[in-house]
């Protein structure tokens, strides 16, 4: 029988013809939280390679493979090795073992900027996200987590938030045309990271979202999450309290947020309680995440 389509249904196919033209013309950005109709659905489950206790190491996949989860957020650099992924060789190993290991990259962080932060002095910290740009092109990666927590926290810092809207004005043309995402990872509410969005003004200057980070802070996660919509580059499982449902982040109000938006993608546990040891309990967390964010919805 001949299906009748809906006068959503026509605009929505018109819209996936559309899309397609677009994505033939290669442009270089594509909203990550288009609706699903256009992108597919469902949601991929990854951890950060600090998590899984391989931080800068490609065999960081190894262990990704035993707990079970889709792929890993990688480091670009840590204080030891400064000079990481800036390295083509170092990211073909990367990338060949992730392949071997039947995993994906879901994303770059430069954790280090923790450190030496992008608000300060010292130039390395823009010489870094640059690069990092570089290395996310090479790698095909389309988002990098732009850190800045310990010395680099902007909470209450006005001036160095000025100066961080200048440098990232100075990157983002760069990220623009590369095709890769600066995604901002703050304790600033979501109100602040889209007040710095609006200052940079680039498409390329997105938000990486953490629930417990914002629970921390008293935020309202599911009011955050449905006011920065499409300006939510990625997300960070994490729970302070406990094994993921057994603390207090309410997993499956943050997915009735996400579905609001229209986000599906990478879900990157952040774990901060092993007590089944790394492993098991990072196993455990991917389990009961897959429940409410499954691979097809």
């Amino acid at each position: 029988m001949k299906k009748i389509l809906t006068r959503r249904e026509m605009m929505w196919r018109s819209a996936g013809a559309i899309a397609g033209l677009t994505l033939a013309g290669k442009l270089a950005f594509a909203e990550p939280n288009s609706p699903p109709e256009l992108v597919g659905r469902g949601f991929k489950i990854g951890a950060c390679d600090w998590t899984l206790g391989r931080q800068a190491d490609p065999a960081v996949f190894e262990i990704a493979k035993k707990v079970g989860i889709d792929g890993v957020q990688i480091s670009f650099n840590t204080a030891k090795r400064e000079v990481h992924l800036q390295k083509p060789e170092i990211q073909k190993i990367y990338l060949e073992s992730a392949k071997k290991n039947g995993m994906q990259i879901s994303s770059m962080a430069i954790g280090e900027l923790n450190n030496i932060p992008l608000k300060g002095d010292d130039p390395r910290a823009e010489q870094w996200v640059s690069e990092s740009v570089d290395a996310c092109q090479a790698m095909g990666i389309k988002a990098v987590l732009i850190a800045f927590f310990g010395r680099g926290d902007l909470v209450g810092d006005e001036k160095g938030t000025a100066v961080i809207v200048e440098k990232l004005k100075k990157i983002a043309p760069k990220a623009e045309k590369a095709g890769v995402y600066l995604a901002v990872e703050s304790m600033l509410s979501a109100e602040q990271h889209l007040d710095i969005i609006k200052r940079v003004g680039s498409p390329a200057i997105k938000v990486y979202y953490d629930v417990a980070n914002s629970q921390s802070k008293g935020y309202d996660i599911c009011k955050e999450i449905r006011l920065l919509g499409g300006q939510i580059a990625e997300f960070h499982a994490k729970d302070n309290d406990d094994l993921y449902g057994k603390g207090t982040i309410n997993f499956e109000n943050v997915r009735k947020a996400m579905d609001d938006i229209g986000y599906r993608g990478w879900i990157v546990m952040e774990g901060s309680k092993m007590p089944l040891g790394l492993e098991e309990s990072n196993r455990y967390d991917a389990e009961y995440l897959r429940k409410i964010f499954p691979p097809k919805v």
